[in-house]
């Protein structure tokens, strides 16, 4: 319960105070009771689309750099994060739009 209350203070410490969706850790509830947090806990259909939708974007991440590879010794994939910034504020530009 320490380890999560302490890493849920730093996260508020950089974020302000924000309510904590969780998968259902037994640590997590008394952290933010503690901390004075909304808790909500993810049904299992939630997870299970989140974790697809974790799982899509590592895909294309992975075949983004796949297609356009990074020349630079010991990239860090810099370039992968520049261009899903500039492709996440185009998309929400035509939505906005639209």
């Amino acid at each position: 319960m320490l380890v999560a209350e302490r890493f849920l203070d730093g996260l508020i410490k950089i974020h302000g105070k924000h309510g904590v969706s969780t998968d259902g850790g037994r640590w997590y509830p008394q952290a933010c009771r503690f901390l004075k947090l909304k808790h909500h806990i993810h049904s299992s259909l939630e997870k299970s689309l989140i974790e697809r939708t974790t799982q899509y974007l590592k895909d294309r991440t992975e075949s983004f750099d796949d297609y356009f590879p990074c020349r630079i010794k010991n990239c860090k994939l810099k370039h992968v994060s520049n261009w899903l910034n500039m492709f996440s504020d185009y998309h929400n530009k035509e939505v906005n739009n639209a």
